[in-house]
């Protein structure tokens, strides 16, 4: 749990503050790595730099088990009445609720008690993760998706063909919320040889298709950054693979701009921040043409996208490494945090009306 107050530093911006107090309620927070955690940390930091207060409740502070068949995942298990009073004391002007897990759950319980609107965000293909690991149909937990969601005020998606899907299986009140870079962390950086360097970043498990990469024949050398639950049984089977484990900061950022390209084998993505953070230092991307690639990369000016996946990897080889960064310079945290923001506040807000202002003056040349 975590409460920032930081009234005054919209004004140094010089905006008026928003004048508002955000609970956002998450179950994915640090030290887990993943786009969730990333995209929740930077839009905390914007809004902040915007004078909004924010009460972060994390799985920070409360007693947690560990999630079955990913241990490294913990769920909250707060105290009763607990939340409650947490958010009670707040007096929260908007609720947003990131993540459909027991600290969601409890959260969502506390609107509908007390009849605050909120907002939710759809980051994970939770039906398909869930089908990875065990034998339930998607359609149960679809139903369970449509139940959690179905309350809110907005759903937020950060893609048009995620938006698309979800209106299709029945979602309501879907809202587009994209994703930024930071542009100044993650940038061109010169590579140490000519050797091409396959690279893969992400969670090191079943439901990111690393395994798919592994295999493919490729020359040169294949790098994995990340760490999970499948990292070890990888490794013994892979063993002329480079495994970096977890990495963040500058040292991500090197090693990304080290990589030729960027390889994103999964098919079960809403959006895929990484290969965000990879064009950004000027890497291109190879994928499948699924949800989250379709979106993100621009066909052969960003990457390439192909049911074959080696000759995705290989044709990526020849893109202009100048041009991929350029592409990823419009995308900012700014930028996205002031559309998360109009998504979460009444039409009829004056906050609303004010963030209308300062998203058309960010999107201004």
């Amino acid at each position: 749990m975590h409460l920032s107050r930081n009234r005054h530093a919209a004004e140094k911006d010089g905006r008026d503050s928003p004048s508002m107090r955000l609970a956002l309620i998450t179950d994915a927070w640090e030290p887990q790595t993943n786009g969730v955690v990333s995209t929740l940390r930077h839009t905390c930091r914007e809004l902040e730099a915007l004078g909004v207060e924010v009460l972060r409740v994390t799985p920070q502070g409360f007693p947690s088990v560990p999630c079955p068949s990913y241990p490294e995942l913990r769920l909250s298990m707060p105290p009763r009445g607990h939340l409650d009073r947490l958010l009670g004391a707040f007096r929260p002007d908007a609720v947003h609720i990131a993540t459909e897990g027991t600290l969601g759950l409890a959260a969502r319980a506390w609107c509908l008690r007390t009849g605050r609107r909120f907002s939710t965000a759809y980051h994970t293909q939770f039906p398909e993760y869930v089908r990875a690991r065990w034998p339930i149909p998607l359609g149960v937990s679809y139903r369970y998706l449509r139940w959690f969601h179905g309350a809110a005020s907005a759903t937020m998606v950060s893609t048009p063909t995620m938006r698309r899907e979800l209106a299709g299986r029945g979602f309501r009140r879907l809202r587009h919320w994209g994703r930024g870079v930071d542009t100044a962390l993650f940038r061109p950086q010169p590579r140490p040889d000519d050797t091409p360097v396959f690279t893969c970043l992400g969670r090191v498990a079943v439901e990111k298709n690393i395994e798919t990469f592994l295999a493919l024949d490729l020359p040169g050398r294949k790098e994995v950054i990340g760490d999970g639950p499948a990292r070890a049984a990888l490794q013994r089977r892979y063993p002329d693979a480079v495994f970096h484990g977890t990495l963040r900061g500058e040292a991500l950022a090197r090693q990304l701009a080290a990589a030729s390209v960027l390889v994103f084998p999964s098919r079960t993505d809403t959006f895929g921040l990484v290969m965000l953070e990879a064009m950004a230092c000027g890497v291109p991307v190879a994928a499948f043409p699924v949800t989250g690639p379709v979106d993100v990369i621009t066909p052969g000016v960003t990457g390439v996208m192909d049911e074959d996946l080696r000759r995705a990897a290989l044709a990526a080889l020849a893109l202009d490494r100048g041009t991929v960064r350029a592409q990823a310079l419009g995308r900012s945290w700014r930028a996205s945090t002031l559309e998360f923001l109009f998504n979460l506040v009444p039409a009829e807000s004056a906050v609303r009306a004010r963030v209308r202002k300062w998203r058309h003056a960010v999107a201004a040349p």
